[in-house]
C-alpha cells in the first residue's frame, strides 16, 4: 500500500441533468474539496475529465472527475495516473454506493466492484483492484431489478437524503488529513467509528 494519496476521483455521469443525482455523488465531495481549496476544476481533454492540481489540507494532490459516462471512467483514471507516473496504490475513488445506508461512509482498500459500473471499468482499465475506494452510502431502492437500481442511482435523493449524504461526505473529508499522512489503519477507525 502507498504512504499517500495522489489522485482523488470522484465518479459521476457528466451534464447538467445528472449533476444532482445519486450516482454522482463522488463527484459532490471533490467537488466540496476543490472549493475548500479556492480552486476551480478545468476541464481536460487529455484526462477526459474535470481536473485540478492543488493543495487540500496543506497536501498538494489532483482533483479528478470524469466526463466520460460512468462506465467509461476507468479511460479517465488511467490517462491522469500514467500522465503523472503515478501508481494504482495511491489513487482514492470516490463513489456512490446502493449496498450502504444512506450517509454512511466507508473508506476500503482493494476489493471487487459490488456491480458498481464506474469501478468495474476502473479495475478494467488499471488491471489491479488495489486502489483505495471512499464509499458514499446512498439507500437502496425498495425492489432490486436491475432496472429498479439504474432508475434510483438517476434519481436526484430526497432533501432529508441529501443532507444525511452531505453530512457523510463532510466526515469524510475530515479524514483526509490522516490519509494523506499514510495513517490508513486510523483514518479507517476514526471515520468508521463515528457511523457505528
Amino acid at each position: 500500500m502507498s504512504s499517500s494519496i495522489q489522485l482523488i476521483v470522484g465518479l459521476a455521469n457528466p451534464g447538467a441533468e445528472y449533476a444532482d443525482t445519486r450516482h454522482n455523488a463522488g463527484a459532490w465531495l471533490v467537488e466540496n474539496l476543490a472549493q475548500l481549496a479556492k480552486t476551480s476544476l478545468h476541464f481536460e481533454a487529455k484526462y477526459h475529465g474535470l481536473h485540478a492540481l492543488t493543495q487540500v489540507y496543506e497536501h498538494r494532490c489532483h482533483l479528478l472527475i470524469p466526463t466520460t459516462y460512468m462506465n467509461l471512467s476507468g479511460q479517465a483514471v488511467k490517462t491522469c495516473m500514467n500522465y503523472y507516473k503515478m501508481t494504482p496504490d495511491s489513487i482514492l475513488i470516490v463513489h456512490d454506493d446502493i449496498d450502504l445506508p444512506v450517509g454512511s461512509i466507508k473508506l476500503k482498500w482493494d476489493g471487487g466492484d459490488g456491480g458498481h459500473n464506474g469501478l468495474k471499468d476502473i479495475i478494467s482499465h488499471l488491471h489491479t483492484k488495489q486502489f483505495y475506494r471512499l464509499r458514499i452510502g446512498v439507500g437502496h431502492p425498495r425492489h432490486s431489478t436491475k432496472a429498479d437500481v439504474v432508475d434510483y442511482v438517476l434519481e436526484k435523493p430526497s432533501k432529508s437524503d441529501r443532507q444525511e449524504i452531505d453530512s457523510a461526505i463532510t466526515s469524510a473529508q475530515d479524514i483526509l488529513p490522516l490519509l494523506f499522512q499514510g495513517e490508513i489503519q486510523k483514518a479507517m477507525q476514526v471515520l468508521h467509528s463515528e457511523k457505528e
